[in-house]
């Protein structure tokens, strides 16, 4: 008798819930290009003629790029910070040694309270 309840629950249940899954919202202003379409296909003759496109899905961001820091140069600038590095990924997020160096840096001046003449 439960299990008959309980399916008669849950049929009710569902049937008292409907999804409108066709209902969506319009955007009332319609879209407008600032460029022609001539612009645009040119755009897509450069880039098929460079054989780069940065908007397909395989674009390797890496191999056409250039740095300006040699290799032991940004080795050296990496161990340097290394000690930074492990303090902000640390168990308290970083806060304490954010406060030591705001602490360190501050020049802000010792209080001084007024007194009653």
């Amino acid at each position: 008798m439960n299990r008959y309840l309980a399916t008669v629950a849950a049929a009710l249940l569902a049937a008292a819930g409907t999804a409108f899954a066709d209902d969506i919202t319009m955007d009332p202003h319609p879209f407008q290009s600032t460029a022609t379409r001539a612009q645009v296909m040119e755009e897509f003759h450069q880039f098929r003629r460079s054989g780069v496109n940065p908007w397909a899905d395989d674009y390797d961001q890496i191999a056409h790029g250039s740095g300006a820091m040699t290799r032991a140069e940004a080795t050296a600038a990496f161990l340097a910070e290394r000690s930074t590095v492990a303090a902000l990924s640390g168990e308290d997020s970083g806060s304490s040694y954010l406060a030591r160096v705001a602490a360190a840096h501050s020049r802000v001046q010792a209080t001084e309270l007024a007194a009653a003449e």
